[in-house]
């Protein structure tokens, strides 16, 4: 029996509405979110490639010529986890490692032409699952969430900024 949500819309929207209820509701609804996202683009990623290897390929298709270091601390793994996991790819041929040309310790990361595949296939299947999930809403809430959405990634793009200016 899957668990039940906790998530009841109503008690965000009878709030007054401070930081506090805000955080409390983008706490609750993320995680179901991508716990629903996570399953759907399981279900369509490559049968020879695991859920943390996929993590890689959309990680390396956002932060193309990335380290292992950058790959490990976005999966929250150990370098040398993170390490394995690429040897992995890069054998598959999914990705491939160049020298960094601005620091020759460190290697960059790169999807090759069939990572790219890969990754879109699984990602494209996943936006036309989504897509038929919200299918039946009608457009003033597809605005709503839109804006929501916009809001809520422009504020953390904003505090990934300040963090890199650290």
């Amino acid at each position: 029996m899957a668990p039940q949500s906790r998530w009841k819309p109503a008690d965000h929207l009878t709030a007054d509405v401070t930081p506090y209820v805000c955080a409390r509701a983008v706490m609750e609804a993320v995680p179901l979110v991508m716990r629903f996202l996570r399953a759907e683009m399981h279900r369509h990623r490559a049968p020879h490639l695991s859920v943390p290897q996929f993590r890689v390929l959309a990680y390396l298709s956002r932060h193309p010529g990335s380290c292992v270091f950058a790959v490990a601390d976005h999966l929250g793994v150990a370098r040398p986890t993170a390490s394995i996991l690429v040897d992995r790819l890069v054998r598959r041929a999914l990705v491939t490692r160049t020298e960094n040309p601005v620091e020759r310790r460190r290697v960059a990361l790169w999807l090759t032409p069939s990572g790219v595949r890969h990754f879109r296939q699984t990602r494209e299947a996943t936006r036309t699952w989504l897509a038929g999930v919200l299918r039946e809403q009608p457009a003033s809430c597809l605005q709503q969430m839109i804006q929501g959405i916009s809001l809520l990634a422009a504020v953390f793009t904003a505090l990934e900024g300040d963090q890199h200016e650290e």
